[in-house]
């Protein structure tokens, strides 16, 4: 899948929360980093890292929690899955590897950790597109009844442990097939070793209390962090695209571009045609979308 990139592994972080992210880089154009969502890892790039790596340094992780990364027990105020958390991760492994500078796109819990990362690290980020995602803030904000349907996960995970994760742990492969299956594409969009990835790393205990945990620092510490810096009027200021799916539940619940617009002071976007896994469902588009986007001055 992703011949001609070489992995690591580059420890983060402090002695009190010490993490091993484990990822692959390949090129030597501007560097790219390209963050995974949730349940799944850094195989949702298989079908656009190796065109992007003839022009750039592609880097490609798991976040904490997921994947071939570590997987710590979460904390009781879950600081150590926050956002800011994964992201001083992400950060630090991209100054590890010696870019003090580079860009970002990210998918779904991916485009929240960069979210994070371009306010706590604005100097590091020249440019950003997330994918299929309006700011955490607002989604909790404007909950009804058709995105708590939608996205029933966001309400399971966030409960007390152990119960998510005994009822996940007990059928991990039917989580996944359920929660991917069940959106616009359904399963066939994904590629065969892709998908045995995802559904295989749910075996692990481990993994499922930190995807859980997660998403427990999102409906808590992540929305203290938040409504402090739109307290402060701290707005990202880089150049900002946003892209989602016409087929899926953000489109259809939420007006992304206004909610962008509140968080951010650069930012263009559009719907494409297609559901939530836009990585997997609409590679083309999404490369010619990051190509256009990365060399716009």
């Amino acid at each position: 899948m992703f011949e001609g990139f070489k992995p690591f592994e580059i420890d983060v972080g402090d002695p009190i929360d010490e993490v091993r992210i484990s990822g692959l880089i390949k090129g030597d154009g501007p560097a790219l980093l390209l963050l995974h969502g949730h349940p799944q890892n850094h195989r949702i790039w298989h079908r656009i890292s190796a065109p992007l790596a003839e022009r750039f340094t592609v880097v490609l992780t798991d976040l904490r929690g997921y994947g071939a990364s570590s997987k710590p027990p979460g904390m009781p105020n879950h600081a150590n899955y926050s956002k800011r958390a994964m992201a001083r991760d992400q950060h630090e492994v991209m100054r590890r590897l010696g870019f003090e500078r580079y860009s970002i796109c990210a998918h779904d819990r991916g485009a929240r950790v960069a979210h994070r990362l371009a306010l706590d690290h604005p100097q590091a980020v020249e440019r950003m597109m997330l994918l299929d995602i309006a700011p955490t803030l607002a989604m909790y904000e404007a909950t009804d009844r058709a995105f708590a349907t939608a996205y029933f996960h966001w309400f399971l995970l966030i409960q007390p442990s152990p119960l998510p994760e005994r009822l996940i742990s007990a059928a991990p492969h039917a989580w996944v097939d359920g929660v991917m299956g069940g959106r616009h594409a359904g399963l066939s969009v994904f590629a065969p070793e892709a998908l045995e990835s995802y559904r295989t790393q749910l075996e692990d205990p481990a993994a499922v209390h930190g995807m859980c945990e997660d998403y427990r620092a999102s409906a808590t510490i992540d929305l203290e962090h938040d409504r402090f810096d739109l307290d402060q009027g701290r707005r990202l200021e880089l150049p900002l695209k946003v892209l989602w799916g016409a087929h899926g539940t953000v489109g259809r619940c939420f007006d992304p571009m206004r909610e962008w617009r509140k968080v951010a002071r650069r930012v263009e976007g559009r719907a494409l045609d297609c559901g939530h896994y836009i990585p997997e469902e609409r590679p083309d588009r999404l490369l010619d979308e990051l190509h256009d986007f990365m060399r716009t001055p």
